[in-house]
């Protein structure tokens, strides 16, 4: 990692934290913002180190002071570091808030926000989720019961096609009933077309039910058609809206938040600033008895022995294996590569292989044990740090913690992602403060003051915990001001559609 670059006599030189030695960049023009450059010489076919584990091999012999990246590194084995690899251990910061303004729901469980969701059981009925969705907000309905936080259709494009008893019904109705029977639903319409491998009373069965959320099932098919269900379902979410009690927000413990982790348009500064940060962040919700939760599968892999290490059981531990082997046989058995990952975006922000960006991903996890590994949309049972399985696409990764159970999500990125749901408050921090200009209404906080300013990892994590818990407490993100939350709803499908 570089400390810092000095200009002099027309030469460019490169400080290393690690050593108090310069070297001489040697390129005709300077090295894109983010990106690496060799601090010492690498023979060809030499491992190429970064964060003290292997991120790829020189293809040609690199120069210290040359830059490093596709043109001369590519991926390849990557033997797990016999140390761990570089971690930097902070102090974690005694936090000043330890509760934060929570609904309490029948059951116990606690949301942080009030909502009434749409559900479309099938790809068919979604039109009519979103009509019913739409139809509503333009009477004013938020406006006139100013306790619902928002009305959001939970649609999809699955539902049917597809096996009765298979993977991926089972998958689709464990994610959408985590979504319909999430702590922060008040309120749910259901809508069926009438016809589809996804029955409504057999999904029904799988939303956990509560005293203080009413359900309406509409079926297009019985009801007589598209028309009719619409203007039954905006019927339904007035009458919701008035049935439901303004909830009453009151102190709950931090132990009561469940922290999605996630990242997206990654950057070579992603594993410096906001990644270690985030990191920071999670710990302290975890130190308060809280939940949080690492995900994106591909995102781990070759940096999986950091988390291995930290496993609270050989259970534990067997079960991150199981899954990182699971997708190695998948992707391998697809004619695929795991190094696909890197998306051209990352690579333009100086990330090269997809080992670099796992080392950087898993730094939003800090340095709690791991206490559990997750299924894909498996509900987050278990207090402490976890990992739940999912792809690395953004859409598809935050609607299984949603599903698990976030009620919170922190989103970290160097590009620029745009994303939010209408269900869950997404938090996004910026790696770089150029981007946190730039998109200044979708960025919620920037870390990239702990490369051109004061702040220190550790200080930018105490502010993500702050936003952290003021979001939980009501305070609207910048997704949620932007209306994020209609189309983000992707579940995790594989195999053949029928």
């Amino acid at each position: 990692m570089n400390r810092e670059v000095q200009q002099g006599d027309g030469a460019v030189h490169v400080l290393s934290e690690t050593d108090d030695v310069g070297v001489v960049l040697h390129e005709d023009g300077p090295v894109p913002v983010g990106h690496k450059v060799a601090l010492k010489a690498v023979p060809q076919g030499a491992p190429v180190m970064k964060y003290g584990h292997v991120i790829g091999y020189a293809t040609q012999d690199i120069a210290a002071g040359e830059h490093v990246h596709s043109h001369n590194l590519a991926f390849g084995d990557h033997p797990d570091s016999a140390d761990g690899g570089d971690q930097l251990q902070l102090e974690l910061p005694t936090p000043e808030l330890t509760s934060f303004m929570g609904i309490v729901r029948s059951d116990g469980q606690v949301a942080t926000r009030n909502v009434i969701a749409i559900v479309s059981t099938v790809n068919c009925s979604a039109t009519v989720c979103q009509r019913i969705a739409d139809r509503a907000l333009a009477d004013g309905l938020l406006e006139s019961a100013p306790h619902i936080d928002a009305v959001v259709p939970i649609t999809h494009q699955s539902g049917c096609g597809l096996s009765d008893s298979g993977e991926n019904l089972i998958r689709l109705r464990r994610t959408l009933a985590g979504f319909a029977g999430h702590p922060n639903v008040g309120g749910l319409v259901v809508v069926s077309l009438g016809c589809e491998v996804n029955q409504m009373t057999e999904f029904l069965r799988e939303v956990r039910r509560r005293d203080d959320l009413p359900i309406v099932e509409l079926g297009i098919q019985e009801m007589g058609g598209s028309r009719a269900v619409i203007e039954a379902g905006v019927r339904a979410v007035h009458d919701l809206a008035q049935q439901m009690d303004a909830p009453v927000r009151r102190p709950v413990d931090v132990g009561e938040l469940v922290l999605g982790l996630n990242c997206g348009g990654s950057d070579g500064w992603s594993g410096i600033t906001a990644n270690p940060a985030l990191g920071v962040a999670s710990d302290m919700v975890v130190a308060g008895g809280g939940r949080s939760v690492l995900a994106e599968t591909p995102e781990i892999y070759g940096a999986e022995d950091l988390l291995l290490q930290r496993a609270t059981s050989p259970d534990v531990a067997g079960k991150l294996r199981e899954v990182i082997s699971r997708w190695e046989k998948h992707v391998q058995s697809a004619g695929e590569s795991l190094d696909n990952n890197p998306s051209p975006g990352n690579k333009e922000g100086g990330i090269t292989t997809i080992l670099e960006k796992s080392l950087g991903a898993v730094a939003k996890g800090g340095h709690a044990p791991l206490a559990a590994v997750y299924e894909y949309a498996e509900q987050i049972s278990q207090p402490g740090f976890g990992f739940m399985d999912t792809p690395g696409y953004d859409p598809v990764s935050v609607t299984g913690l949603i599903a698990g159970g976030a009620n919170v999500v922190v989103f970290t990125t160097g590009r620029g992602s745009a994303l939010g749901y209408g269900l869950v408050p997404v938090i996004k921090v910026a790696t770089n403060t150029e981007l946190f200009e730039r998109m200044n209404d979708d960025m919620d906080l920037n870390a990239g003051d702990i490369v051109d300013s004061e702040a220190t990892v550790a200080s930018k994590g105490v502010e993500i915990y702050q936003r952290i818990v003021d979001a939980a407490s009501g305070v609207r993100t910048k997704s949620e001001e932007l209306g994020y939350g209609s189309q983000e709803f992707v579940p995790w499908l594989t195999g053949p559609v029928f």
